[in-house]
């Protein structure tokens, strides 16, 4: 089990923040993401782990689940960094149909992905970097944000080359 420093279900207040903010989907043009208001248990965790990798063995640890998609895909922290904050680990999505990825290398950079008007749906699953940039969202991340603002491109692809083995860790996990 990794261990973090902060309280281990307990949202960041970045995150508890988020959570407040309604998303607009927009007929598929806005923002497919619903946070939730408290992290998913570590016993929903684990089964949603299991179910998703077919793998019975494995327990949900790792993850801080903390919103989906319209179609059941999960954003989640990802404790890969031992010893250090929730807010120092990096956000990662596995869609509903097996897509998976780094979105941001830590909670600071993800809520600059979600000021330009992205979430981790459309940063994973289409690749997408070109948002809408959304005023309320942008407050936001100026408020909690330690990491200066860049461009949604530019986060995911330091996030990703800091985590280049994510997806094949994950299917290693599969069976």
């Amino acid at each position: 089990m990794i261990e973090t420093t902060e309280g281990d279900r307990a949202l960041p207040p970045a995150l508890a923040e988020v959570a407040r903010v309604e998303f607009d989907y927009d007929d598929g043009e806005g923002v497919d993401f619903e946070p939730y208001d408290a992290f998913d248990s570590a016993e929903e965790t684990t089964d949603w782990l299991r179910h998703w990798t077919g793998n019975h063995r494995l327990d949900g640890d790792a993850y801080r689940v903390f919103g989906q998609d319209g179609t059941g895909g999960l954003a989640a922290l990802w404790c890969v960094r031992p010893g250090r904050p929730l807010a120092e680990q990096p956000v990662v999505f596995l869609g509903s149909e097996g897509e998976r990825g780094v979105v941001a290398a830590n909670l600071s950079d993800f809520l600059w992905v979600l000021a330009d008007g992205l979430g981790p749906m459309e940063v994973v699953e289409h690749e997408r970097y070109d948002g809408r940039p959304d005023p309320v969202l942008t407050a936001l991340a100026e408020r909690h944000a330690t990491t200066p603002r860049r461009a949604t491109g530019d986060i995911v692809a330091a996030a990703r080359s800091e985590f280049p083995a994510f997806s094949e860790d994950i299917d290693a996990l599969c069976r």
